[in-house]
């Protein structure tokens, strides 16, 4: 079974276009994990635009009440501290999260849009693995399907890998001639982290259209998605929204 984890980053990003808590990112993560979602995902930025480390705390709270439901926290750990924004890796380490997956955005990026160079940014990724495994967490790094890459990730202590599926999303939406060798690529890549025991996640732009095909992907164990889960839930409502990727990564 491939897990449904949501993404509340938008609806804390509407939420903070007013004063207040309306709506409420807790109780709409409620929803969702009534609904049948095996988790929920959040990608706190130092800027705090939409989740802040205060819906982090709460939402490791909700989480830990429910048997069986992970937890994901996700961004970058090389980002700058503003505010009151502790880091994600500090933030990992005090809610304990199930899942840290680590991701290259930097301060002023829109949304993730690459996967880690691990030639590059391997040496510094050492330790932040270290501390979060230490600690208990799982984790996933953010990965391009790179077969040599996701080797170093191998190297370097990850537990699964994200493959960013944004250029998959892209190609289906516009009927691309290359979306049979991408797919190909993707699968490629999974096999290959399988083969050497990493866990695969996958996330960035999927939604009921293109995931269709990207939930037979090689051992695909989880699925991130926010931005389309959120703008369906809008004709559908979240309920009926949740359940509709539930059906949709279930083959229906």
């Amino acid at each position: 079974m491939i897990a449904l984890s949501v993404n509340l980053n938008k609806i804390a990003l509407i939420r903070n276009s007013r004063e207040g808590n309306f709506p409420d990112v807790v109780a709409h993560g409620r929803i969702c994990l009534d609904a049948g979602a095996q988790g929920i995902t959040v990608h706190p930025r130092p800027d705090q635009r939409h989740i802040r480390p205060g819906d982090v705390r709460e939402l490791a709270t909700l989480c830990r009440e429910r048997q069986g439901i992970e937890f994901n926290v996700e961004g970058n750990p090389f980002a700058t501290h503003l505010a009151d924004y502790p880091g994600l890796v500090e933030l990992a380490l005090e809610t304990k999260p199930d899942q840290c997956t680590l991701v290259p955005d930097s301060n002023d990026q829109l949304t993730s849009d690459h996967g880690f160079n691990l030639k590059l940014d391997g040496p510094r990724l050492v330790p932040q693995i270290a501390k979060l495994k230490g600690a208990g967490i799982r984790v996933s790094l953010f990965m391009d399907p790179d077969l040599e890459q996701i080797s170093l990730a191998r190297d370097i202590g990850a537990d699964r890998i994200e493959l960013y599926t944004g250029p998959y999303a892209e190609a289906v939406a516009k009927q691309s001639p290359d979306l049979d060798s991408i797919f190909a690529t993707h699968c490629a890549a999974a096999e290959h982290a399988r083969q050497l025991g990493l866990g695969v996640n996958a996330g960035h732009d999927l939604n009921l259209v293109n995931l269709h095909r990207y939930r037979t992907l090689p051992g695909l164990q989880e699925v991130s998605i926010g931005h389309a889960l959120t703008v369906d839930a809008i004709s559908m409502g979240l309920e009926n929204a949740v359940k509709a990727y539930l059906d949709c990564l279930a083959g229906n």
